[in-house]
């Protein structure tokens, strides 16, 4: 098929692009042209880049146009945040394309009631980001189901992987708390450390990409979650995590209002936004439809991103990774 990816330098992109050419697929890539994927493949050799400032395009309303011109049997969209970018891409595919695949989160949920949660959970989501996502994802299926463009919308949890630092035991971004593991330390923990965090492997998600663009009967019309098949709590990832340098995790439980004391107010609030979620997603839908199989454990996707900050000298720590 012919495939154009909207950002597909960036973590999924690294991994998908690569996939769908060594499945006979020719691809283009659209990005900003700013950076380069995370991991060298020869299989871009095989792409076509397209250099656009899809913000830019957007306020103009070109954007669309532009990959609607491209004649794509598929259009995989891995950087569109609002329902506006959506609508827009969707009027000028509609009839031009055979199939969108977006790409939404987890988030698209609110605080969990009860898990795992299924793509049809009614929980409200909450916050730019999430409320987005959710609303793409709801004018999405409406498009497909009123006869319209076909679609897919593939939500995401923490996606990890080689190249980038993953989200921590705290649910945040701070790279202290690998340091503070390494070392022994005592870290602490808002609230009771039973939070769940729900990470997958980058390459993973691009496999639910990659099935969902070649199985498009299978896929069109549905949401489908691209998680690990479990989920962490904080007080068991920072327990795997210790172990990681020979450790044992030294826990301390304190307030919200202790922690965001002891804390900057950028790590506190990622802290938040991802504990008060506490979300453990099914995947069943994408095992069953799709035939996902997730390769990777949450915390060897975790673990992936951390070793390679390391072997990069971006991360500093007082003891060295055990051999896993």
């Amino acid at each position: 098929m012919d495939i154009v990816v909207v950002g597909g330098t960036g973590h999924i992109g690294t991994f998908l692009v690569p996939r769908l050419v060594r499945s006979g697929h020719r691809v283009t890539v659209l990005s900003r042209g700013k950076g380069a994927p995370y991991q060298n493949d020869t299989a871009w050799d095989d792409v076509r880049r397209v250099t656009v400032d899809r913000g830019d395009e957007d306020g103009s309303g070109l954007f669309g146009q532009r990959v609607a011109r491209m004649g794509a049997d598929v259009v995989i969209d891995l950087v569109c945040f609002t329902v506006r970018s959506a609508s827009q891409l969707v009027e000028a595919l509609r009839g031009n394309t055979g199939h969108l695949l977006h790409c939404g989160s987890i988030w698209m949920h609110g605080k969990s009631l009860r898990v795992p949660i299924s793509e049809e959970a009614t929980t409200e989501p909450f916050g730019e980001y999430g409320t987005q996502k959710a609303a793409i994802a709801a004018m999405l299926r409406a498009e497909t189901l009123d006869g319209g463009l076909p679609t897919t919308s593939v939500h995401p949890g923490h996606i990890s992987g080689p190249g980038w630092a993953p989200v921590g035991p705290l649910g945040n971004l701070d790279p202290h708390v690998w340091q503070v593991l390494a070392s022994g330390g005592e870290l602490h923990v808002p609230g009771l450390g039973a939070e769940l965090l729900s990470h997958v492997h980058a390459d993973d998600v691009a496999q639910v990409f990659q099935l969902a663009a070649e199985n498009r009967d299978a896929a069109t019309g549905q949401m489908f979650h691209a998680t690990a098949a479990t989920a962490l709590t904080v007080r068991g990832f920072a327990e795997v995590a210790a172990g990681w340098f020979g450790r044992s995790a030294r826990l301390t439980s304190v307030s919200w209002d202790e922690f965001r004391q002891i804390t900057s107010a950028e790590y506190a609030e990622q802290s938040w936004e991802h504990l008060v979620r506490s979300q453990h997603v099914s995947i069943d839908r994408a095992r069953d439809l799709l035939g996902y199989r997730p390769a990777y454990a949450p915390e060897d996707a975790a673990r992936a991103g951390v070793e390679s900050l390391v072997a990069a000298g971006r991360l500093e720590l007082s003891r060295p990774l055990v051999a896993s």
